[in-house]
């Protein structure tokens, strides 16, 4: 197959806030305080390097792509591809730390296409030895031998895990059920001592995006909470009564400060768990279709993205697949690619893909 020449394409819109910020921040960590300014070689050479691969002669097509996806690679290992650290976080993660003082349970969120990335490393040491149950949200994106598999490893490892829906109600029954048994033990207590029972006392914990919100209106049964695709929505704690059992604090979506695992991050950005303007789409697009490639089940989805693309997986490297897809439907435009490999995924159009699987983390002591 032949490809056309490709010409250097100015980033504009949110694609080119994340240019310029990453151009801007250099070589800071991911998720980190809000860097400041600096210079910033790492970012500045691969700016170089892409620059002056758009002005090579084009000799063969497809020793251009081979060249694009080695120099990319080269830029990206400069510095880090992700970056984000909303200042309404450090706030609210403050507020929490605070409030948990007075919670009973801790319900945690996380994304079931990535259970581990959407992890708090933390939440253990902030909330000590109150009951916590996972909600792994997302299910219906999700493949069922996933799911049982990732039940198996969270049960091995002592934690009550529920499988939810958040935007259809799946699960959210036995979260309830969860709770009350909460608020059984409590007001056992309570009433030992002399004490009036009260309502049992639970907090919505986890990273953006991954569907607190909409699972606080389901278990709520009315919409209390403001929910979107996206994350960050949420930006203040707030408590809501369920009945005269529970008592629900919905707190916006946390990460950690100091966030070095730009796999991890890599991952969020793919499920849309980060901000848009914090990443650019065809490298974390090339980094999707890698992570892909890795699963035990890579067969049945390459499969699908060659019919869906109608180009092999197989004849391309990642980033080169992602340049040559801009090539053929974009008119050489690789951020367009990338972006639309990131929208079929997280529309399910490339199948219900857990991009993590249990044997990667079983030397995890603490999930």
């Amino acid at each position: 197959m032949q490809l056309a020449p490709r010409s250097a394409q100015p980033v504009s819109g949110r694609r080119g806030q994340a240019v310029h910020a990453q151009q801007k921040h250099g070589g800071s960590q991911l998720l980190q305080e809000p860097p400041r300014p600096v210079k910033s070689t790492g970012r500045r050479r691969g700016k170089a390097l892409l620059r002056d691969v758009a002005l090579k002669p084009m000799e063969k097509d497809d020793e251009l792509l081979s060249q694009i996806a080695s120099d990319l690679r080269s830029a990206v290992e400069a510095t880090n591809m992700v970056q984000w650290y909303p200042g309404h976080i450090a706030k609210a993660e403050k507020n929490l730390k605070d409030q948990l003082k007075a919670v009973d349970i801790v319900l945690e969120v996380r994304d079931g296409r990535i259970p581990m990335s959407t992890r708090h490393p933390q939440i253990p040491e902030w909330i000590g030895n109150k009951p916590r149950v996972l909600l792994i949200n997302r299910k219906d994106m999700v493949g069922e031998l996933d799911r049982a598999a990732w039940s198996r490893f969270f049960s091995a490892r002592g934690h009550t895990v529920q499988w939810t829906n958040g935007n259809m109600g799946d699960g959210v029954d036995r979260v309830l059920q969860q709770a009350a048994k909460v608020g059984l033990k409590i007001n056992a207590n309570r009433t030992a001592r002399g004490l009036r029972p009260r309502p049992v006392r639970a907090v919505v914990i986890g990273f953006p995006n991954v569907g607190k919100s909409a699972l606080i209106n389901r278990l709520l049964g009315r919409r209390v909470a403001d929910s979107a695709p996206k994350p960050g929505v949420t930006r203040s704690l707030r408590w809501a009564r369920i009945g005269g059992d529970i008592d629900l604090l919905d707190a916006p979506g946390i990460i950690p400060m100091s966030f070095k695992d730009q796999i991890a991050a890599q991952r969020l950005a793919m499920c849309n768990d980060i901000g848009e303007a914090s990443y650019i789409d065809s490298l974390v697009a090339a980094a999707l279709l890698q992570t892909i490639n890795s699963l035990p089940g890579r067969k049945q989805y390459v499969r699908k993205i060659n019919e869906r693309y109608k180009l092999k997986m197989e004849d391309y490297q990642e980033e080169e697949y992602v340049h040559a897809l801009g090539d053929r439907l974009f008119n050489c435009e690789p951020e367009r690619a990338g972006q639309r490999i990131l929208k079929d995924f997280r529309n399910l159009a490339l199948g219900n893909i857990c991009l993590e699987v249990p044997q990667q983390y079983e030397h995890y002591t603490t999930v």
